[in-house]
C-alpha cells in the first residue's frame, strides 16, 4: 500500500460550501485545511493503491481540483548504500 498527499484547492467563494459538504460526507476530521490563513485549500493523507485509487477518495465536491502526490520517508540507511 502506497502514502499519498491530496491538496484539495477551492476558491473563497466555495469554501463555505466545500467544508459543509466534507462535514456532512463525516470527512471534515480526516483533513486539515488553510482556509484561515487565506490558503483555500484542505489536505489528507491516504493510503491507497494508486492515484487514482487515492483520487477516489476524495469527497466529490473536492475531487476535479484535487492534486494527489505519492510520497514516501527515508531513512539514513536509504543514503548510506554504495
Amino acid at each position: 500500500m502506497n502514502r499519498y498527499i491530496i491538496a484539495s484547492p477551492h476558491t473563497p467563494e466555495e469554501c463555505a460550501k466545500v467544508v459543509n459538504e466534507v462535514y456532512a460526507a463525516g470527512y471534515i476530521t480526516h483533513m486539515d485545511w488553510g482556509c484561515k490563513d487565506g490558503d483555500h485549500t484542505g489536505w489528507t493523507t491516504v493510503e491507497a493503491d494508486s492515484h487514482d485509487e487515492a483520487k477516489m477518495m476524495v469527497p466529490a465536491i473536492l475531487r476535479p481540483k484535487a492534486h494527489v502526490v505519492r510520497v514516501l520517508r527515508y531513512s539514513p540507511a536509504d543514503f548510506n548504500k554504495g
